[in-house]
């Protein structure tokens, strides 16, 4: 009897982390009254348990209703501006999803600080496209959730990976990208695709000759990150990075862009995998929104222009740089985007 009460009480255990409300609030925005958040852990289908924080609005009507799964920006976590759109969409009448990808942030993943393309996007169909379908697995279970109307948000170089995992997920009715990076371009090409051929073969020579060292050693080498101190001869856009990753405005310590680079090859498999490349067969509705002077606009006008049919739009926010889309709520179209689920998730 002892021994059936004791495995009753774990199970009890794990059955409440997997689904139980955030009482202390460790988010980089302010807490809204008319939100209720809950902890959950699912599993992308390559067995990593991610953790996200659910949003569900208090004044919910109906018995169920449309779905938004959030994620990025690339190398930040769900209590950084992912949690700041999900909080607000589930203000709007939405049941949001912000979540921390594999191997980053709360949720699981060994080495720690890895990115793939296929994982990533994997989670956002949760969150990155197996992140982010496995985001969508998790909510199209949830019993308040219509699973006929889910879409999905995403951030920076997450803006990416929804294109791709709404490619390849027919369950995503609708997809937003804020400030969009493509990050497979950007491996290969390098910034403003200034990188050739032979400076892409003489990166992976570098990157595979870190391949044996990091075997070798038995452990894996960072990237450098942000720096610590500005010196002021930095990019703008490094500049505009370091304001909000850097400062009260978006410092989190679980985020890695805030601290640390990502391992020093994760890099290769970007440049061997282009995830927009069948973008053109997305049919469900994009909004894209970019700002006038960010530095990554190219990556969302060349996407856009791969786009095919009449549900597909590009925003562009007059005077708004790259990280202005992060947070700034004065500055992010959210009664556009409202609208454009609204129109698109019924």
């Amino acid at each position: 009897m002892k021994i059936f009460l004791f495995l009753l009480a774990v199970v009890a255990v794990i059955l409440a982390w997997r689904f139980y409300p955030v009482n202390s609030w460790d988010k980089t925005f302010p807490k809204s009254d008319n939100v209720t958040v809950k902890k959950v852990k699912f599993k992308n289908r390559y067995g990593i348990e991610l953790v996200g924080d659910l949003y569900i609005p208090k004044n919910k009507v109906t018995e169920k209703l449309p779905a938004i799964a959030v994620s990025g920006p690339f190398g930040a976590v769900k209590e950084q501006s992912s949690g700041l759109y999900a909080q607000t969409m589930a203000e709007r009448g939405f049941i949001t999803l912000a979540f921390d990808p594999s191997y980053t942030g709360e949720s699981g993943g060994h080495p720690r600080l890895v990115a793939s393309p296929d994982i990533n996007t994997e989670d956002k169909c949760w969150r990155i496209c197996i992140a982010l379908s496995a985001a969508v697995d998790f909510l199209s279970v949830q019993d308040d959730v219509d699973a006929d109307k889910i879409g999905v948000i995403g951030i920076c170089g997450f803006g990416g990976f929804a294109l791709n995992a709404a490619a390849m997920d027919t369950r995503i009715k609708a997809t937003v990208t804020s400030t969009m990076y493509d990050m497979s371009r950007v491996n290969a090409n390098g910034y403003f695709d200034t990188m050739d051929k032979e400076g892409r073969y003489k990166l992976k020579q570098k990157l595979n000759a870190q391949r044996t060292e990091d075997f070798r050693n038995g452990t894996y080498a960072a990237e450098a990150g942000l720096p610590d101190k500005l010196t002021g001869k930095e990019p703008q856009f490094v500049k505009d990075y370091y304001d909000y990753y850097k400062t009260p405005r978006g410092y989190h310590k679980r985020s890695k862009n805030s601290n640390t680079g990502w391992n020093m090859t994760s890099s290769l498999s970007f440049i061997n995998m282009p995830i927009l490349a069948y973008s053109d067969e997305i049919k469900s509705a994009v909004l894209m929104i970019h700002g006038e002077n960010a530095h990554s606009r190219y990556f969302s006008e060349d996407a856009y222009k791969k786009l095919v049919g009449n549900n597909k739009e590009l925003m562009i926010i007059p005077n708004a740089n790259h990280t202005d889309l992060y947070d700034k709520t004065d500055i992010i179209p959210f009664d556009k985007i409202t609208q454009f689920f609204r129109d698109n998730l019924k």
